[in-house]
């Protein structure tokens, strides 16, 4: 099939492009980077596009992922994650094409003690939640065969992303502190890719959760980054979210469940410790 990926340069993107080169015809579309030229912002730009590839899919991973910056610039976050995903899903649908949207674990608030299942109500903190949940209503609103997948705390050995920062940091500080009270799922970006391309020709729309198995706090995901990395003698000190400065309320807890995927026979998603190695071994 002839997929189109948007945000195909990035963290995600580049994986799902890799994911799908064996098996696909690939379109990768970026603002940067050798890839066709897309600003899913400009509604003139996506429809041309997407009018002229005539894509069997598209999977949707640009995004303004920068928390603290949707925070600062909330028009940005807004255009890019809400208007440009709206843009998308109204091409999509004017020649039938399917559409899978990435979005996050943010769309909820973190109140809640057990895992979130993809039928639980969104109540987004911040910004970045906020708009990106304005993705996901118009995607879901406006493109009947659409796929949502939330995930959370992806991680890969390239781009920036936590894992990296903790080993970035390591080099030149013998202590690091990070957040111990926030509990999520880290999710290998390869992984998620995998799962995405799994879902094309699906006849199963709708929402998804997937995440990597297993859940920790930051402070225990660093503590695993070093150890994976042989990095034992750095310190981790684990502090309160009000102790670290950010403009940002971020969930508690962010654990998805992988609700629909349970009755298919398909919640087989390794654990995120099994991932570790073979991110370091990327490197």
């Amino acid at each position: 099939m002839r997929v189109l990926v948007t945000g195909a340069c990035g963290m995600l993107g580049s994986e799902v492009c890799r994911a799908l080169e064996n098996s696909h015809t690939v379109v990768p579309t970026d603002m940067v980077g050798e890839c066709e030229r897309l600003n899913i912002a400009q509604a003139g730009s996506v429809f041309d596009l997407i009018s002229r590839v005539r894509p069997q899919m598209v999977i949707h991973c640009a995004a303004m992922t920068d928390v603290d910056g949707c925070e600062r610039e909330p028009d940005m976050a807004y255009k890019i994650n809400a208007v440009g995903s709206w843009n998308l899903a109204c091409a999509c649908a004017s020649i039938n094409c399917p559409i899978a949207g990435v979005s996050t674990d943010y769309v909820f608030d973190g109140e809640k003690e057990e895992p979130y299942t993809e039928f639980d109500t969104p109540n987004p903190l911040g910004v970045y939640g906020a708009s990106k949940l304005a993705g996901e209503l118009a995607i879901s609103q406006l493109c009947r065969k659409h796929y949502i997948v939330r995930t959370s705390w992806l991680f890969a050995p390239h781009h920036k992303n936590f894992a990296l920062s903790i080993l970035n940091a390591a080099e030149t500080r013998s202590e690091l502190k990070v957040v111990s009270d926030q509990v999520g799922s880290p999710t290998y970006a390869k992984d998620l890719a995998e799962f995405l391309v799994s879902l094309v020709g699906s006849p199963l729309f709708g929402t998804y959760h997937f995440t990597n198995s297993g859940s920790c706090s930051w402070f225990e995901f660093a503590q695993a980054i070093l150890n994976a990395a042989g990095k034992t003698e750095v310190n981790v000190v684990p502090i309160a979210s009000e102790d670290w400065p950010t403009p940002t309320k971020r969930p508690k807890n962010s654990v998805l469940r992988h609700y629909k995927m349970e009755p298919l026979g398909q919640d087989n998603a390794r654990p995120w410790q099994s991932t570790l190695d073979e991110f370091i071994a990327a490197l």
